[in-house]
């Protein structure tokens, strides 16, 4: 079908080499959740896959707050796509970031260059959103990508050695204050890791001063906190985060932060220079497609067999598909399993076009819920069934471990969670690269090598 192969010697701006094929190609932008599913289910197909991606490892998102908080290191979360692919023979991986989709002639426009397709699949997920306003975006952190998750820890750490330098009382208290936006999965997960190491592990490492001194706060607009979730796991959540003294504040929402002092709607005003924003998030995708594509949440509209409107051979699926139905007006939960059941089901209807037969449409079927909030904590919804406490802890930790990419990355993140259950230690306290607010054209921020 389609030859990218007869020149080696092409430019940056030309086409991306690839490996001659006389199958029909399938270009995979994203290899989150969903990418990795679908390439799984065309795998050794009679298909060519070209999975491209900014990043050469796929990351394990729901551990990301472990990492923050000093919990794991990064490489037990994250893991290279070729070693992945090892033995998938129709599947090529590049390392580009899309730029443009050019749908009139299948193309795909990147940084690295361009590239043909048969089909197209979007799987580029989200980012942080912020909901227009730029100080805040400007002077906090979001937790969408493993650097996001190093740049929390190098905050807190730096920050936490400033305070016992200075000897400025209300400037130790701005170096010690978090504040979390969001009382979802992520915040409330990133509050209860929080808490235990200033229970756990300031007293030992910063005896210079009390542990009372860091204070938490877990904003979160509406009147609960996990409002996804069951009544149940709501309420058991918020007594969790009580016991590990989180100041929750329900129905309550940030309205500016200059890096220091966190304003809030009502007008209460925090004194904080650690913000970390989980509230929300939007679509992620290339330039190509107009408004009559795109739905509430900047996702791309697409049919029951996740088919993006007014387009005939480009597909999306995972946090980006937005399937709006009766049934599903903002449509499906943007969630791991989400993404691999779209991602399964791509694959499926892909094989069956190719071979002209009809497909089944895209049913999503909820496997539960769940959260950790802290050590032996977690709340479980499970169909009929709603519980909380060590058991939901367990069930949450055996679902996250096998769920990681690499036995190495098992083993690894097991082992950690060993130590940690029976000691509360956190070895990874270390400050490898200096933090640095450094503005960047996609508005996130790095930390910068002094």
């Amino acid at each position: 079908m389609l030859d990218d192969s007869k020149n080696n010697t092409r430019k940056v701006t030309d086409a991306i080499c690839l490996p001659h094929s006389r199958f029909p190609r399938i270009v995979i932008v994203g290899g989150g959740f969903a990418g990795l599913a679908l390439v799984e289910g065309l795998k050794n197909k009679d298909v060519q896959v070209v999975l491209i991606d900014r990043h050469n490892f796929h990351q394990f998102q729901p551990l990301f707050y472990q990492v923050a908080t000093s919990g794991l290191e990064p490489d037990s979360i994250v893991f290279p796509f070729r070693k992945q692919f090892k033995g998938y023979k129709n599947v090529s991986f590049r390392l580009a970031e899309v730029k443009e989709i050019q749908n009139s002639i299948n193309t795909v426009i990147t940084d690295k260059g361009k590239l043909t397709y048969d089909y197209l699949v979007l799987a580029t997920g989200t980012k942080t959103n912020f909901f227009g306003m730029e100080e805040v975006e400007r002077n906090s952190l979001g937790m969408k990508d493993i650097r996001d998750s190093l740049n929390i820890r190098h905050m807190m750490l730096q920050n936490l050695e400033q305070a016992a330098i200075t000897c400025d009382d209300e400037e130790r208290d701005a170096l010690t204050n978090f504040v979390i936006v969001g009382g979802g999965p992520a915040g409330v997960e990133m509050a209860g890791a929080l808490a235990e190491f200033c229970k756990y592990i300031l007293p030992k490492d910063y005896p210079e001063y009390p542990s009372s001194i860091m204070n938490i706060y877990l904003v979160e607009a509406m009147d609960e906190v996990l409002s996804a979730m069951s009544d149940k796991a709501s309420s058991k959540t918020l007594t969790y985060l009580e016991n590990l003294n989180v100041k929750v504040m329900l129905k309550e929402s940030v309205s500016n932060y200059d890096g220091r002092v966190v304003k809030t709607k009502s007008g209460k005003t925090i004194l904080a220079k650690n913000l970390i924003w989980t509230a929300g998030v939007t679509g992620d995708f290339p330039k190509g497609f107009d408004e009559t594509s795109i739905v509430k949440g900047n996702r791309l509209k697409t049919d029951h067999h996740l088919k993006v409107y007014g387009m005939d051979n480009v597909f999306a699926i995972g946090d980006i598909a937005g399937v709006i139905t009766d049934e599903t007006p903002k449509g499906y939960p943007q969630v791991a399993q989400t993404a691999i059941q779209q991602g399964r089901h791509l694959a499926k209807v892909l094989l069956n076009t190719l071979l002209s037969k009809p497909s089944k449409p895209f049913t999503y079927k909820d496997k539960g819920s769940l959260a950790t909030v802290g050590k032996r904590k977690a709340v479980a919804d499970l169909g009929k069934f709603h519980f909380g406490g060590y058991a939901a802890w367990l069930l949450w930790s055996v679902v996250h471990l096998v769920s990681i990419s690499g036995f190495r990355n098992k083993l690894l993140v097991g082992f950690n969670w060993a130590i940690s259950y029976f000691t509360y230690e956190k070895s990874n306290r270390v400050i490898i690269r200096s933090f640095k607010r450094t503005k960047k054209v996609d508005a996130q921020y790095t930390s910068t090598q002094e």
